[in-house]
């Protein structure tokens, strides 16, 4: 195996190849990269005469036509300038500027534009008075695109083409000569094409989204004066009960407002892969794409099936992306030799599997979701060998989870000697907490090849080292070894973390995430891409809410539209940069400009004051940004590091500066300092320095292996900032909200990245225990962070967080609380129903409005938010059935046991045990698991029953005047036990029967509330005034 190790890690060293650096004379457009050019005067362009923002004049045609209108520097409306077509907005006064050229173009510009948006093409020309046109700048030229419609098929690049040249016949920008040269129309559309945006900002229509917020104010209006009469009209005859349910009332109104408001500003994105593919993939060129590494973490294979992971890893090794540019790393921190010679297996089984895939382009590349899909396989596919193909490789397959299924059965029981490799060496993981670093590469360069000869994507197993005594913090300690292993081994500037139970669903999905990730001017400032989670397996009615669709399609929507979503653990793609605790780059901001008519000595004073705050800003603490307070030492100088030549930053680089790094790493920061944030690994320091990826010159397979088995030491972290301010966060369960919060503390923004095909898939469990303990475990992870000194209550206020996207953070860890409330308010019904009293006093006409005005805001901002959103009903209404059910069971639990391990050291674990299920489709769905978490639930429901009973009896037998009364009591009893009512059907199972125990234990509950029934007399009419006998005379 060893051996093996050694040669396949030849493939790890990553192309340090690139293009040359462009040398221009001229200014270089700081949005597309291209150079700026001159006007037909001979003087340099100038889009902005307010701050000289360096925007060539296509990029500033575009943004006039199809962006914001304004400089992106200081947000000045763009004036138009001669030979610019007029927008909307225009000033009538431009009286100097000749616009008569632009007439024919401006007539027709409204139906152009619609019809640009409608297929995704922003084809913006620049018309001369010549008759001659020339496409939108970009950062290439239409020779270097040669072979680029090789993307297409012939019948389809004609198609587009053609359609090109009409639009610009349309708009008057070319003539329609059939003599022209075909060749030169097509770099003009490779040119027009690539230099487009590779993705654009889709806002919620004003027609859907404004009445949506105007509801939103009114709600809140309303309930403002709701909360003002419920606190100034007590019942006097219920007080406790009345005051129970007013702190309930205005804890409600105050989680609503942290739910409510940020979904404020909702928006949507799409991207352009062919731009991207025309930018950043041209003929005769390296491949300028970025690379990723992509993380897979996996801790106990019997648990986490390894057929499951194997999958997850397949649909890794073929997505559609450059084969040198992508390593897959499967952590195992169970150190468990199954998932070992699974690998093993797969990395086999991937040289068939890949090729057939890119051959064939099939969806998903999982073959055990691909095969399983009830779909038309043969729609599209035109290559006559596919069926057969086909066939062959699902026979192949099923052969592969034999082998796969007999290392499971194999690894049921453990030797009493321990495992034994096939070498006859003993496993160094037979003991699975003391353990030494264990690091395996297959494939690669240098490993096997496909069966056609080519080139697989590197695929390495690690297992950190494990002794007793030390602290190994779970998933987020294993991720952060895995980011120092890729750093040394392969060193990508992207990374993707998924779950060994996520595969890619859509084999672009690294590509949807570089159109972000990869912007000449946003891309540096994102520290992560995050997609939604999509899931198999759930039952067609979704009983548990177990798709999240309200969260995923709503509030992530929302928060996009703010600072960015928040990390969900899954399905992320991170620039590596912003997990080293580095800040975001901050923009230049331009000088304060003077005016000639104001006298010399004020415009000294005022330079001087710039002077001074500049000189203020260069004192920036090295824990908030080593890696750009570089650029702003070096003023006005964009330098970059040594060995990371920007692919996507389009600054230009100075001559004769390129050995500045030494000296500047020297003044900026010290090797201890340097050892201290980050360990005493010179490797790994030496990576950290590399913004855009890539290895050390000089470096060899020996030194790196020994290198990549020294980071993931068990003791490595000791007296570091990782797992601090590095990397994912420690100090919670739900290590993902912790690790996305710090970015976003420190300015860094994130984008949700929604493709038409869901980008990455996984499993959810669908049996009612599970998911309780699920949700048990993310309300633990918030309360151990309100608990912490990272609650978003108080942390952070010196950064750059915006106040809606903390409103967010603060409820995403305070929502465990509303369960203390909710239990309350769910019991108060099935009380006032026993006792006949009631928590709001007679209602009068006028106060009764208020009642019903709050009752249509909450129906009108529901049906409201699912029309913007496209979320369906029957979604949104599990999901606020859910909520209820997580509320009095998985939250309220996780409250005491959060407040008990982190006050008292207690540590609770709450244990699962099942009982038989069926083998049917969905038979895990009425597999019953007892759990403590289902007596609260339970309780209620029997409680609710019990007083609907009473206060209908009570009723009857008290006459016409008690119903009025009891309508209110019996709204609020049916409302609970309607919101309980999938926990109720997950109870019964398929046999509709309970077991005795929750019975018992629920029974007991409900009997100590229900003892009030005894002063009711239910049965017996309620006389008042004085007991009237018959006193046997006739009168």
């Amino acid at each position: 195996m060893a051996s093996s190790t050694m040669a396949g890690f030849g493939s790890l060293a990553v192309d340090e190849n690139r293009p040359p650096t462009r040398q221009s004379s001229g200014k270089i457009c700081k949005v597309c990269g291209d150079e700026i050019g001159h006007k037909e005067d001979g003087a340099l362009f100038v889009a902005c005469h307010v701050c000289g923002f360096p925007v060539c004049r296509p990029c500033y045609e575009y943004e006039r036509s199809e962006g914001t209108q304004c400089c992106p520097q200081c947000n000045t409306r763009y004036k138009r300038l001669k030979g610019s077509p007029r927008v909307a907005g225009d000033e009538e006064d431009n009286s100097d500027q000749d616009d008569s050229d632009d007439e024919f173009q401006t007539k027709n510009r409204k139906d152009d534009s619609d019809r640009q948006h409608e297929n995704g093409d922003y084809n913006n020309q620049q018309w001369h008075p010549n008759g001659q046109a020339f496409s939108v700048a970009g950062s290439t030229a239409g020779k270097d695109f040669e072979g680029d419609k090789e993307i297409y098929g012939s019948a389809e690049w004609k198609e587009r083409v053609e359609k090109w040249k009409v639009r610009q016949e349309k708009r008057g920008l070319m003539s329609n000569d059939d003599g022209g040269n075909d060749q030169a129309e097509e770099d003009d559309y490779l040119m027009a094409e690539a230099r487009q945006p590779l993705w654009r900002k889709v806002p919620i229509p004003s027609s859907l989204i404004n009445p949506y917020r105007i509801v939103i104010v009114l709600r809140f209006i309303i309930l403002v004066f709701f909360l003002r009469f419920r606190i100034l009209t007590p019942a006097y005859d219920a007080y406790p009960l009345w005051l129970i349910s007013v702190i309930c009332e205005v804890w409600f109104a105050f989680s609503w407002i942290l739910d409510q408001f940020p979904k404020w500003l909702p928006i949507t994105r799409e991207t352009y892969l062919d731009r991207l593919s025309l930018r950043f993939e041209r003929e005769g060129e390296p491949n300028q794409l970025g690379s990723v590494d992509v993380f897979v973490s996996t801790v106990d294979p019997l648990k986490e099936p390894p057929i499951i992971t194997a999958n997850t890893v397949l649909s890794i090794l073929a997505v559609d992306y450059p084969v040198e540019k992508v390593t897959c790393y499967v952590s195992d921190d169970g150190a468990s030799m199954l998932l070992f010679d699974t690998l093993s297996e797969t990395a086999e089984f991937a040289r068939r599997w890949v090729p057939f895939c890119k051959k064939h382009n099939v969806e998903p590349r999982a073959p055990e979701f691909y095969f399983s899909e009830k779909i038309d396989y043969l729609k599209d596919k035109v290559h006559p060998s596919f069926v057969k193909e086909r066939r062959a490789m699902k026979r192949e397959y099923e052969e592969f989870k034999v082998r796969i299924n007999a290392l499971v059965a194999k690894a049921q029981k453990k030797p009493e000697e321990g495992w034994v490799m096939q070498d006859g060496t003993p496993w160094p993981g037979n003991i699975t907490r003391d353990h030494p670093g264990m690091i395996q590469v297959y494939l690669g360069s240098a490993g096997a090849l496909d069966v056609d000869g080519k080139e697989l994507p590197r695929l390495v197993y690690v297992s950190r080292e494990k002794r007793p005594g030390y602290q190994h913090h779970k998933k987020a300690g294993a991720e952060n070894a895995l980011v120092r292993v890729s750093a040394v081994l392969s060193n990508a500037p992207f990374i993707l973390n998924l779950d060994c139970d996520h595969y890619i669903n859509n084999s672009k999905a690294l590509r949807e995430a570089m159109c972000f990730l990869m912007d000449p001017q946003f891309g540096k400032k994102l520290c992560y891409v995050q997609f939604p989670q999509r899931f198999d397996g759930i039952d067609r009615h979704d009983r548990y809410a177990n798709r999240n669709v309200v969260f995923f399609d709503i509030n992530m929507l929302g928060l996009d539209g703010l600072q960015g979503p928040v990390y969900v653990g899954t399905g992320c793609v991170f620039n590596r940069q912003a997990l080293y605790g580095y800040d975001p780059p901050v923009s230049e901001k331009r000088p304060k400009m003077t005016c000639d008519c104001w006298p010399s000595w004020c415009c000294c004073c005022c330079g001087g004051s710039r002077k001074k705050s500049k000189k203020k800003g260069e004192k920036k603490g090295l824990l908030g940004g080593l890696l750009y307070t570089k650029k702003k030492k070096m003023m006005g100088k964009n330098y970059v590091r040594k060995g990371s030549a920007p692919v996507f930053d389009l600054e230009e680089i100075e001559e004769g500066l390129e050995g500045y790094e030494e000296l500047e790493k020297s003044s900026l920061m010290s090797q201890k300092n340097f050892e201290k944030r980050f360990g005493q690994s010179p490797v790994f320091i030496a990576s950290t320095l590399m913004e855009n990826g890539g290895l050390p010159e000089g470096t060899n397979t020996t030194s790196l292996i020994k290198e990549a088995i020294h980071v993931i030491s068990c003791g490595y972290e000791e007296k570091t900032e990782w797992g601090k301010e590095i990397g994912w966060i420690y100090g919670s369960v739900t290590e993902d909200i912790l690790t996305g919060f710090k970015m976003h503390c420190r300015g860094w923004k994130s984008v949700y990245c929604v493709p038409k095909r869901p980008a990455f898939k996984g499993s959810a469990p669908i049996n009612l225990s599970d998911r309780l303990h699920q949700v048990l475990r993310w309300a633990l992870g918030s309360v151990e962070i309100f608990l912490s000194r990272h609650c978003p209550l108080w942390y952070g206020y010196g950064g750059k967080l915006k106040r809606l996207e903390r409103l967010a953070y603060i409820n995403t860890i305070v929502y465990p609380f509303t369960s203390i409330p909710l239990l309350a308010y769910c019991t108060i019904p099935a009380v006032c129903l026993l006792t006949g009293k009631f928590i709001i006093p007679t209602l009068s006409n006028f106060t009764s409005v208020w009642f019903l005005a709050l009752f249509l805001s909450i129906i009108a901002t529901g049906v409201l938010e699912l029309r913007w959103s496209g979320v369906s009903i029957q979604d949104w209404w599990r999901n606020e059935q859910f909520w209820v059910i997580g509320g009095v069971s998985a939250h309220l639990f996780a409250v005491f046991q959060g407040l008990l391990k982190v006050l008292a050291g207690v540590d609770t674990n709450f244990t699962v045990t099942s009982k038989a299920a069926d083998d049917a489709e969905f038979g895990e769905l009425y597999l019953f698991k007892w759990t403590t978490l289902l007596i609260p639930p339970t309780t209620l429901i029997i409680l609710n029953m019990v007083g609907v009973v009473a206060g209908v009896s009570d009723a009857i037998n008290n006459g016409y005047g008690s119903w009025g009364p009891l309508f209110g009591k019996l709204f609020f009893a049916f409302w609970v036990i309607l919101h309980l009512y999938p926990f109720l059907k997950g109870l019964m199972g398929r046999q509709n029967r309970t077991p005795t125990i929750v019975v018992l234990w629920s029974i007991l509950l409900a009997s100590i509330f229900s003892l009030v029934w005894v002063r009711i007399d239910p049965f017996l009419p309620k006389q008042k005034g004085p007991v009237l006998k018959p006193c046997g005379v006739e009168c």
